[in-house]
């Protein structure tokens, strides 16, 4: 059964004087997904956000916004989002802040401490917001969003600041959300971020999509590799290409780059193809290297270790 699009977007562009921030940005998210648009600082997620909740008008295309539960139901927000900057008041204490958006959105005081406590801000509930560190506004901000009940959720960099274990708590309630029918489009200025919770991916790179898919499609198109210094280079591409490992690069420094074979299959190729091995290396790719080559807009991708020995043969 196909399911109902909950995020839509078709030929969105939006420019602003000479500045084009969003070129033909066109995706769709089925409800019970989460989606996440990634792209380095300037790549125009934010600007894409805003456009699909009707805060900026595009200079074309159209952006829109449905559902389960788009139609009018009491008590119960359509779109919970959180945007950057996050609108807190930093001369305001935590709690009597959540409870300003509350008494906004026509909730409770008792929806606004429970979500309080969700998001674990019980014993910062009277410090000022000003004084507090970047993730606590993050999940702060988080809470506000939460607070009708959305379906929906719009979700600006929601990691920004978090820890590990506060990430992953994040990414819990997320996946929950969405398996109980909710659909989430968030934001990340990494791929490693949003990994282990998107079911979409949507690159952007300079206002236009650089890559559009899901996780795994995109790990295939970058595997990890064993980097093999070999007798003979070419005997071994060979062999390996006979069962099946046709994925075998040759490196400027002579070594053969090879996908998806483990080190027993290659071993095995090697002895039957006659070829000795000097050396083994394995080159893992890391999510923000791919990130890198896929975007050319902001700082470059840390400089992670290309590669770690795996064995060596005398």
């Amino acid at each position: 059964m196909t399911r109902p699009l909950a995020f839509a977007a078709a030929g969105l562009t939006k420019a602003f004087d000479t500045v084009t921030a969003v070129d033909e940005v066109s995706f769709v998210v089925p409800a019970g997904k989460v989606a996440a648009l990634v792209g380095p600082h300037g790549a125009g997620k934010s600007t894409v956000l805003r456009m699909l909740l009707g805060l900026l008008t595009p200079t074309s295309g159209t952006a829109s916004v449905g559902g389960p539960g788009s139609g009018a139901r009491a008590g119960r927000q359509v779109v919970g989002a959180t945007l950057t900057p996050r609108g807190l008041h930093p001369a305001r204490k935590v709690f009597p802040q959540l409870r300003v958006f509350a008494a906004a959105a026509g909730v409770s005081d008792e929806r606004a401490e429970e979500l309080l406590h969700l998001v674990r801000l019980g014993e910062v509930a009277d410090q000022r917001i000003g004084t507090l560190p970047e993730g606590v506004k993050t999940r702060l901000a988080l809470a506000v969003a939460l607070l009708g009940d959305p379906p929906l959720l719009v979700l600006d960099d929601p990691a920004a600041g978090l820890d590990v274990r506060e990430t992953a708590w994040l990414n819990d309630h997320l996946r929950a959300h969405a398996r109980r029918g909710g659909t989430v489009l968030l934001t990340s200025r990494t791929l490693s971020t949003v990994l282990p919770v998107a079911d979409e991916l949507i690159v952007l790179d300079r206002g236009r999509i650089a890559y559009q898919g899901s996780p795994a499609r995109l790990r295939r198109s970058h595997p990890d590799r064993l980097l093999v210094k070999a007798s003979s280079p070419i005997a071994l591409a060979t062999t390996l290409a006979s069962r099946g490992f046709t994925d075998a690069v040759m490196r400027p420094d002579g070594r053969l780059a090879v996908a998806e074979a483990s080190l027993a299959q290659l071993e095995s190729a090697a002895s039957s193809a006659r070829v000795q091995l000097t050396e083994i290396t394995q080159e893992h790719v890391h999510p923000d290297q791919v990130l890198a080559t896929l975007t050319h807009t902001g700082a470059p991708a840390p400089n992670y270790p290309a590669s770690a020995v795996y064995g060596t043969y005398r």
